[in-house]
């Protein structure tokens, strides 16, 4: 079962919950029909993320062997065969559009159907494009962001989804930067990932503090444009949880945002600070 849990990347499904985010900034968490669709939006996306992983992994599985840590994946090990892997991806993409289908309109399938297409380019060619690989790493998240929407039939905030790009961004040059950090030479990365050998460690460094200094300032725009004053009380800890992660990714990480989070309990504390803040915020002080 472990295997298969792994080769679904279950623990990559966090980044899922930015679907709700429309929902809960909406101040709709009570709203149980919007709930219920959002729940469903949630397992319709993680199941077809998980379509996305497996192809990944099926094409690169040669690639994976040469790398230190990707080389434990249940394809690239050959713990799965690629056949098994095919099938178990095949059945989580019906039932991904089938649940899309269910709980929303077409715009939600639209998204999460253009999601699977991006994504499948990206494994067979885009990855190798140098600044384009990134875009499709940010479009993820703004997918998942747009998905929720759709799914919950509510409206996002400009200066919100300003802010998950810039975020997106920061993560996703982030992670390059450290892989090349990680992996070393260019006759490695070009085992691993042939991109790397286009980018340089301070072009990377230095866009993803830019991307960093953005998000803050999205978020510190979002904040103001509420009506709910009290919400501006909430950017100071954005910014310790973004110094705290950059923090981390200074030190010997990968830069994968899932592992950074999950591996770093002051970090975890910041972000449920934040939770209980921002909660009590928008559903108690309104």
């Amino acid at each position: 079962m472990k295997k298969y849990l792994k080769l679904l990347r279950v623990k990559h499904y966090v980044k899922n919950l930015l679907i709700f985010i429309p929902l809960f900034f909406s101040q709709q968490m009570l709203n149980a029909e919007k709930i219920r669709s959002s729940i469903l939006g949630f397992l319709a996306f993680s199941l077809m993320a998980s379509t996305v992983y497996i192809i990944n992994d099926s094409i690169d599985a040669e690639k994976d062997k040469y790398h230190p840590k990707k080389k434990n994946r249940p394809i690239a090990s050959g713990a799965i065969s690629k056949k098994k892997a095919a099938i178990i991806a095949g059945v989580c993409a019906a039932i991904s559009i089938a649940l899309s289908i269910f709980t929303a309109d077409i715009t939600a399938c639209a998204f999460i159907l253009i999601y699977l297409g991006i994504n499948v380019a990206y494994t067979i060619k885009l990855k190798n494009v140098p600044i384009i690989d990134v875009a499709i790493l940010t479009a993820g998240f703004l997918f998942r962001l747009m998905y929720g929407a759709a799914v919950s039939d509510i409206e996002i905030s400009s200066w919100l989804y300003l802010t998950v790009m810039a975020g997106a961004f920061y993560m996703g040059l982030g992670k390059r930067r450290n892989e090349i950090k990680f992996v070393g030479s260019s006759k490695e990365t070009g085992k691993t990932r042939s991109v790397l050998k286009f980018y340089t460690y301070d072009f990377l460094d230095k866009n993803m503090y830019v991307c960093l200094a953005l998000t803050d300032a999205f978020y510190a725009l979002w904040a103001m444009s509420r009506e709910n004053k009290y919400v501006i009380w909430t950017v100071p800890i954005v910014m310790l949880i973004l110094m705290k992660y950059s923090l981390d990714i200074e030190g010997d990480s990968d830069g994968d945002p899932v592992e950074v989070i999950v591996k770093d309990k002051v970090l975890i504390g910041l972000v449920a600070l934040y939770a209980v803040v921002i909660v009590a915020i928008l559903y108690v002080m309104k």
